[in-house]
């Protein structure tokens, strides 16, 4: 403590005089407490001195204890090596007695195999020279075994002495089983019942022995099988197109007659198969050289029917061995054409149906007709259809002058017995000749379908081409003359010449015709697309949005028709009649996805033509509840449905079918009717006398306005 301090703990322990007694006994407890403090300090002073010397003893006993661990750790490490070396030393004779014991091992059991291969080679052997199929098929199998064992001692002689040996055996195998199977056929296995059980053991060795003597065998049997047919129907007496039906029945009379003999084949060796594409190659062979070898054209009775039978076998064929067949359903959708679809059937059957035909179409477009295709399995990309009848597509040239003849004295007859009137309750305001002309072409492509679809389709499409331009001719010349009067009439100059009422109504029933004719492909799809919508149950709106995608595709092809056909005339007309009528389709899914909210509001913009029974089963299409549905129609019919005109039916024009022929007809008829209005007015500069062209304008003019009214002589002689 400072001074300060000392003095204030002196003056606080003596504050009195009388205090200061206590001085002597505070003296003495200060010295006693400086002696416990120096004797505490002098102990602790010895005892670090102590401490000291003893930690220097447990250093050096520590460093000492360290050599020791080292020198043992040395001599430790040293007898490791030892030992590692001693045991490397008795490992060393183990390894040597370890691949002595493998060799030994794979020594006898070679030795034990090359004993059994010498034996089974042997057995083999007596089997083969003893014709034990059944028995050899099993010792094959179990030779072939032995043999991949011995694959790395190819260059051992006593192995390539047994495998050239086992090749031998093979080999007179082989032969002993042609030979055997060559009597097949020959009547000799009714006379020996054990016969066919002893083929049908062989057929075992030949699925023992290499694939390719199977094959062989096969290829042989179908090869003797139809020698007598290409001997019997090479002759002269057979070979004539009018004998074609017999050659079929042939076939079938064999395949008839053999098909309990034939059972000895395994169902695998797929024979009958094998056997049918044989003959179809060799008779489409020989009907080529005979078409060919013709020296005038062929008889088209005998052609088509030889055709007809020709497509009814290769359909068979199709059925029996699962080629697909598709001529038959070729033929049911013709027949369905304008016929309305059963709504009962499910979508997957529709789906799996299309599916098979789209398969087997792919099937026989990449099938290769000179037999380099895998012909083992049935259906497996080979389809009978057309393997025979396409030989006669080169002569079919008679079939088409045939049908060009008879669709000519058809349009002959049908504008002699045309009265050129109309009768007043008629629903349609077109000549009765123009409607029966397509149901004649219908019925001409429906017959073609059924034939052919390549190259012949083509030429009969021609004709249609060249049939509507006569009666394009034909209708041009019943057209009233004296013209002069029409467009003086039209043009209301002075003294002018009126024609008569009916002249009138024929130039009018001409006019109708020629546009009827004109958009008639096209016109029937369009329409009918649109209807077949209506005719579903119910459309989610994943299948509105795929329909969608549908109809956009349909629309794609159709406007591409015209470039399949290399037609440029029209195609600007043809191409916006397409849009046309495709856009009222896609305007009616467009609605059926709209939200319910909106729905009507959708239909007034998208269908303004539409009428309320449509719009009501459009929201059922959509799958509202019958309350859901009164609201919305009570709300739709509240605002008016904006109805402009009323929708012509689909059925106004006659059903006629819409495939891509079908419609190439159509689009190109317009090159023999009146189909644009610069046509029109080169055709009535012909019927007057020095008139001007904006005469003829002037009475289109007239007649479209006629259209507009509702009274007057000209408004009922016109579609609307």
């Amino acid at each position: 403590m400072d001074k300060s301090s000392a003095l204030d703990y002196i003056n606080q322990m003596f504050p009195t005089e009388a205090s200061l007694s206590g001085v002597e006994p505070l003296m003495q407890k200060i010295h006693s407490e400086i002696r416990r403090v120096d004797a505490g300090i002098l102990a602790a002073v010895r005892q670090q001195s102590n401490s000291g010397t003893k930690a220097k003893e447990d250093l050096a006993a520590a460093t000492h204890a360290v050599e020791e661990l080292m020198y043992k750790i040395r001599e430790i490490k040293t007898k490791a090596e030892q030992s590692e070396t001693m045991v490397q030393e008795i490992c060393r004779d183990i390894k040597k007695l370890d691949f002595a014991k493998k060799h030994i091992t794979t020594t006898i059991t070679a030795l034990h195999r090359l004993t059994m291969l010498v034996s089974a080679v042997e057995q083999l052997q007596v089997m083969a020279s003893k014709r034990q199929y059944k028995e050899a098929a099993a010792q094959l199998e179990a030779v072939n075994q032995l043999c991949s064992h011995f694959e790395a001692y190819r260059d051992i002689p006593k192995i390539t002495e047994l495998r050239e040996k086992f090749k031998s055996i093979k080999q007179i195998l082989k032969s002993h089983v042609f030979s055997d199977f060559s009597s097949l056929g020959t009547g000799k296995e009714t006379e020996e019942g054990n016969l066919l059980q002893q083929l049908s053991d062989a057929c075992l060795v030949v699925d023992a022995l290499e694939p390719s003597v199977r094959e062989e065998l096969v290829n042989n049997f179908c090869r003797r099988e139809l020698t007598s047919y290409e001997q019997i129907f090479e002759g002269a007496e057979l070979a004539k197109l009018d004998k074609t039906e017999r050659r079929y029945a042939w076939i079938k009379r064999r395949m008839r007659t053999n098909e309990e003999i034939w059972k000895i084949f395994p169902l695998s060796w797929h024979v009958s198969y094998r056997l049918c594409i044989q003959f179809c190659k060799k008779t489409r062979k020989q009907l080529e050289d005979i078409l060919e070898n013709l020296k005038e054209k062929p008889d088209v009775g005998t052609l088509l029917l030889a055709l007809q039978r020709t497509l009814e076998f290769e359909d068979e064929l199709a059925e029996k061995f699962g080629g697909g067949s598709i001529s038959r359903e070729v033929g049911a959708d013709i027949e369905e054409i304008g016929r309305a679809e059963d709504n009962s059937q499910k979508a997957s059957d529709i789906r799996k149906k299309y599916e098979k035909r789209l398969a087997v179409h792919q099937g026989s477009e990449t099938q290769e007709k000179d037999g380099n295709t895998d012909l083992s399995v049935p259906g497996a990309g080979f389809n009978f259809r057309g393997i025979i009848s396409s030989c006669f597509e080169p002569h079919m040239i008679v079939y088409v002058e045939l049908e060009e003849k008879t669709l000519m004295e058809n349009l002959e007859k049908l504008v002699q017995d045309e009265t050129w009137d109309i009768e007043e309750a008629s629903q349609n305001n077109v000549l009765n000749s123009s409607m029966q002309l397509f149901l004649i072409i219908k019925r001409s492509l429906k017959r073609c379908s059924a034939l052919t679809k390549s190259n012949t389709l083509f030429n009969l499409f021609k004709v249609f081409q060249k049939m509507l331009k006569a009666y394009a001719a034909k209708l041009f010349a019943r057209l009233p003359k004296g013209g002069t009067g029409i467009v003086a009439a039209a043009t209301g100059m002075d003294g002018q010449i009126k024609t008569s009422d009916k002249d009138e109504r024929l130039i009018c029933y001409i006019v109708n015709s020629a546009e009827y004719c004109h958009k008639t492909l096209a016109s029937s799809l369009g329409p009918r697309f649109y209807a077949n919508i209506f005719k579903c149950k119910h459309i989610s709106e994943t299948g509105a949005q795929q329909m969608l995608l549908d109809t956009q595709a349909v629309k794609t092809i159709l406007l591409d028709i015209p470039m399949l056909a290399r037609q440029s005339s029209s195609a600007a007309n043809y191409s916006k009649f397409v849009s046309r009528e495709m856009s009222k389709a896609e305007a009616l899914l467009k609605v059926i996805l709209s939200p319910v909210d909106s729905v009507a509001d959708t239909y007034r913009a998208l269908l303004p033509e539409g009428t309320p029974m449509e719009f009501q089963r459009i929201l059922e299409l959509k799958g509202l509840k019958k309350a859901d549905q009164q609201t919305i129609l009570d709300d739709f019919n509240k605002h008016g449905p904006a109805i402009t005109q009323p929708s012509i039916p689909a059925s106004v024009a006659p059903a006629v079918p819409a495939a891509p022929a079908a419609s190439v007809i159509a689009n190109n008829a317009s090159l023999g009717f009146i189909a644009s209005r610069e046509d029109v007015l080169t055709r009535a500069a012909a019927l007057g006398r020095g008139a001007a062209t904006t005469g003829f304008k002037r009475f289109l003019a007239l007649t479209e306005a006629a259209k507009d009214r509702k009274d007057g002589p000209f408004r009922k002689l016109f579609n609307t």
